[in-house]
């Protein structure tokens, strides 16, 4: 993986994998905002971004308004950007999403990150002004190593074999094709039998027994109460159709809990996993480049 980590080389990892695997490492900032920009790395790009965001704080603070302090949760799984009083999300970050991090060598606390849209799929920038304790090469160091301990969990678990997994999701589709062709069927020959009842034609005296319907798998399906066989009603007319409860939509068709790429097990897969595994792999492939540059903003600025 071209994780572009242009740090010095001794420059080691600030936290224990098992506070980011495991937990969150929290750090608290001002929230300038976010912009579009047109790439998803690049020096310049961000120093765009960055003076943009720091002319419409000009403008909000000549206006009286406050810089926003959001807290922001670090761990393999994202960057979450909370509001600190009330703990809502605001903005969540998959790591796999974010492709560009920098810090301003000259103005110690100013860091931002490149991160692609889940839903509208633009790449956005993010812009933060630190605490007085804590430098933003901190922030962008503790970013890069959940990036780097993500990739590493990804391939070991939700990573392998990506393209057995593809072929376990096509199958797992085709099965669904076949489950509801074969409950098509099934109604099909129920109201087959509910007309032979209205119209009183007896069963064939060779026929001694009624075959059971049978699954894709042609086996007996289980029920855990005594199968209902339809019988004329004493009014002359057919009996409603037994009722079944709807399947369980939270789950897929092997009752399997919504995908982990980190926890899941050899055939936990929803039906989109191809999707999932392809989105996560590609952002991966790309890498996370960590910079400390100078933004050469406008020396006059101050703090809020």
């Amino acid at each position: 993986m071209n994780r572009a980590f242009n740090r010095k080389k001794d420059k080691s990892w600030m936290h224990t994998p098992e506070a980011l695997a495991k937990h969150y490492i929290a750090y608290n900032a001002k929230f300038l905002g976010n912009t579009e920009v047109e790439a998803p790395k690049g020096t310049e790009v961000v120093k765009d971004a960055v003076r943009k965001l720091k002319f419409q704080r000009h403008i909000k603070k000549s206006e009286g308004q406050k810089i926003p302090k959001v807290e922001l949760q670090i761990s393999i799984y994202g960057v979450k950007i909370l509001d600190p009083k009330t703990k809502d999300v605001q903005h969540n970050c998959q790591l796999h999403r974010i492709s560009f991090c920098a810090d301003d060598k000259t103005d110690k606390r100013i860091f931002t990150f490149i991160c692609k849209d889940s839903e509208s799929n633009k790449h956005l920038c993010y812009v933060f002004d630190s605490e007085k304790c804590v430098r933003a090469e901190e922030i962008t160091l503790t970013i890069g190593q959940a990036f780097d301990l993500a990739y590493k969990k990804f391939l070991e678990s939700g990573g392998k074999d990506v393209e057995t997994r593809k072929q376990i999701g096509g199958l797992q589709k085709r099965i669904q094709e076949l489950e509801t062709e074969n409950a098509e069927l099934k109604k099909q020959l129920q109201e087959l039998e509910e007309q032979l009842m209205i119209a009183h034609v007896p069963p064939a005296e060779s026929i001694s027994m009624k075959l059971q319907s049978t699954d894709v798998f042609d086996m007996v399906p289980f029920s855990p109460v005594t199968p209902l066989v339809p019988t004329k009603a004493s009014n002359g007319c057919p009996p409603p159709p037994p009722t079944t409860l709807p399947p369980d939509m939270s789950k897929d068709l092997f009752g399997a809990e919504p995908f982990d790429p980190f926890t899941c097990g050899a055939a936990d897969f929803p039906p989109d996993i191809q999707s999932k595994l392809d989105e996560m792999q590609e952002g991966f492939k790309m890498g996370l480049t960590l910079e400390g540059t100078v933004f050469s903003l406008d020396p006059l600025d101050s703090r809020c």
